[in-house]
C-alpha cells in the first residue's frame, strides 16, 4: 500500500514552527480526506488541520504539547488504494523553505521516495510538482474533459491552497453555466518577511537575579514568538513616531444616531473601528508609499490594500487578523469584517489565509482607556496606525462671531513608520489625511 507522509504546515508569514495542541486521531484510525488530524498554535494562530488523503494512520510521531519546525513529518497515512502502489512522498502541504536543521531526527532521516507512477501519468505539469490532487478530484477533472494544465490554474480554497472535492465540483458546474472561471493571475513572488534577528546578533540582556518569593513564569510558545517578532521589528526598522490630536465630534453624532438602526439591520455592532478602517484605506489610496514593504533597497508598493486590526486574546496574546482589500468594502461591510474577525479570534477560528497579506495595522489602544501609544511595526509592513480613547474635552472653536469655548470629542492618532522609506512630510501628511476624513465624516 502507498504510504502518505503529514507534514507541520506553514500557518503564517514567518511561521517557522508550530505547537501540536491536541490529536483527533489515534494509530490505527481510519480517515477521510478533509478528516481533521490534529489542531496546531502558532504565534499567529490556532488552526485544525485536515487531511488531504483518506487512509489509514501508521505512525503519529510527536505529542500533545510538542513544539514542531515547519515541514517537519508529523505522521504516516497509508493511501486507500491497490495493493503493490509505490511509496508516496507528496507533501500534505506545499512548503515555501526548508526543513530548518533544529527539526527531530527521526524526521530528518526519513529518505524521500519516489512519486508514484499511477499520479505521475496523470499529472505531468513539472510547475505544479507540488500539488497534490486526490483521486476523487483526479477523476471528476477526467470525466470532464479537463486537461492537467487547466486543472493545474483552478484555484483551491482547500488546506494550503489544495484543490477539494468541492473546488473542483464548483469549477465544473461554473463553467457549464458559462460562468467565467479564469483565476486571477498568480502574483509575483512575494517579498520575504525580514529574519529574526540571530541569536549571536541580538544584544545580550543583563542577568536577572531571582529573589526569593519571586514567581518564574515561563512564556508560551505564542508570547516567545511575539517576543522575537517584536525585537526583530525594531532592529529591522528604525522607528518614528508621529502623534495628531483628531476631533471626531461628528463621527461621535453619526454614530450615536445610526448604530440601532445598523444594530437592527447588520445585525453587527457599529463600532469607531470600521470609520477608522475606511479612513485609513482612503489615505492609503492617497498615499500609496505606506501600503509598502522593503526588499533590501528595493521599495515594493502592494497594488493591494489588506488591513490588519489588532484583537487582543483572552489569554493576554494578541493577533492580527486581516481585511482583504479594505478600500474596495462598503462601511457596513468593513463593519461587518472586523465583528467577524475579532470573534473568529477570540474562538480561535481563523484560518491562515485570514492572517496572513497585511499590508498596514491598526492597533486601538483606546480599549484599554490609552491616550495614545508607540506600536512596533508589523514585518515586513513600513507602518502601523495607534488609535487612542475617545474624550470630551473643552476646546477653543472659531465662529463667524468669534472663538468661544465648547465640549467637544477628541481622540489621539500615532503612526510608527519606517525611516529608511517613510520621511517626517510623508508620514506626517498621511496622519493628517486620515485626521482630516474623520473630522470631517459625512457617511
Amino acid at each position: 500500500m502507498a504510504k502518505f507522509e503529514i507534514k507541520m504546515p506553514k500557518l503564517g508569514e514567518s511561521i517557522t514552527e508550530g505547537t501540536i495542541i491536541s490529536w483527533s486521531i489515534k494509530v490505527g484510525d481510519t480517515i477521510n480526506e478533509d478528516d481533521i488530524l490534529f489542531e496546531v498554535n502558532t504565534a499567529k494562530v490556532s488552526a485544525e488541520i485536515p487531511s488531504p488523503v483518506s487512509g489509514k494512520i501508521l505512525e503519529i510521531l510527536f505529542k500533545e504539547g510538542d513544539t514542531v519546525s515547519v515541514g517537519t513529518v508529523v505522521a504516516i497515512v497509508e493511501l486507500e488504494g491497490e495493493e503493490g502502489e509505490e511509496e508516496v512522498s507528496t507533501e500534505a502541504a506545499k512548503q515555501e523553505e526548508p526543513t530548518p536543521a533544529s527539526a527531530p531526527a527521526k524526521a530528518e532521516e526519513k529518505a524521500t521516495p519516489a512519486v508514484p507512477a499511477k499520479v505521475s501519468e496523470e499529472k505531468v505539469s513539472k510547475g505544479t510538482a507540488d500539488r497534490w490532487y486526490s483521486p476523487v478530484v483526479l477523476q471528476k477533472a477526467k470525466d470532464a474533459g479537463i486537461n492537467q494544465s487547466e486543472l493545474d490554474s483552478v484555484p483551491g480554497t482547500g488546506y494550503e491552497g489544495r484543490l477539494s472535492k468541492r473546488d473542483i465540483e464548483l469549477y465544473i458546474d461554473n463553467k457549464k453555466k458559462g460562468v467565467s472561471t479564469t483565476p486571477a493571475p498568480a502574483a509575483k513572488a512575494s517579498t520575504p518577511a525580514a529574519p529574526a534577528p540571530s541569536q549571536e546578533s541580538a544584544p545580550k540582556a543583563a542577568p536577572v537575579q531571582v529573589a526569593d518569593g519571586d514567581q518564574v513564569i515561563p512564556m508560551d510558545a505564542i508570547r516567545r514568538i511575539i517576543a522575537d517578532r517584536m525585537v526583530a521589528s525594531k532592529k529591522i526598522s528604525p522607528h518614528v513616531t508621529n502623534v495628531i490630536e483628531v476631533d471626531v465630534t461628528k463621527l461621535v453624532n453619526w454614530r450615536e444616531q445610526n448604530k440601532d438602526t445598523f444594530k437592527k439591520r447588520e445585525g453587527v455592532s457599529l463600532t469607531y473601528m470600521s470609520p477608522i478602517v475606511e479612513a485609513t484605506a482612503k489615505a492609503l489610496k492617497d498615499f500609496p508609499r505606506i501600503n509598502s514593504s522593503v526588499d533590501g533597497y528595493n521599495i515594493i508598493e502592494k497594488k493591494r490594500i489588506n488591513i490588519g486590526v489588532a484583537v487582543s486574546l483572552n489569554d493576554g496574546n494578541l493577533i492580527v487578523p486581516v481585511i482583504k482589500d479594505a478600500d474596495k468594502l462598503s462601511l457596513s461591510g468593513l463593519a461587518v469584517s472586523v465583528n467577524n474577525m475579532a470573534n473568529k479570534a477570540r474562538a480561535n477560528k481563523l484560518s491562515p489565509d485570514e492572517i496572513q497579506g497585511g499590508t498596514f495595522t491598526i492597533t486601538n489602544f483606546g480599549s484599554f482607556k490609552s491616550l495614545f501609544g508607540t506600536p512596533i511595526i508589523n514585518q515586513p509592513e513600513v507602518a502601523i496606525l495607534g488609535v487612542g480613547i475617545i474624550e470630551k474635552k473643552p476646546v477653543v472653536v472659531e465662529t463667524p462671531e468669534g472663538d468661544v469655548i465648547a465640549i467637544r470629542h477628541k481622540m489621539y492618532l500615532s503612526l510608527s513608520y519606517d525611516h529608511r522609506v517613510v520621511d517626517g512630510m510623508l508620514g506626517g501628511n498621511f496622519l493628517y489625511r486620515i485626521a482630516e476624513y474623520l473630522e470631517n465624516w459625512n457617511a
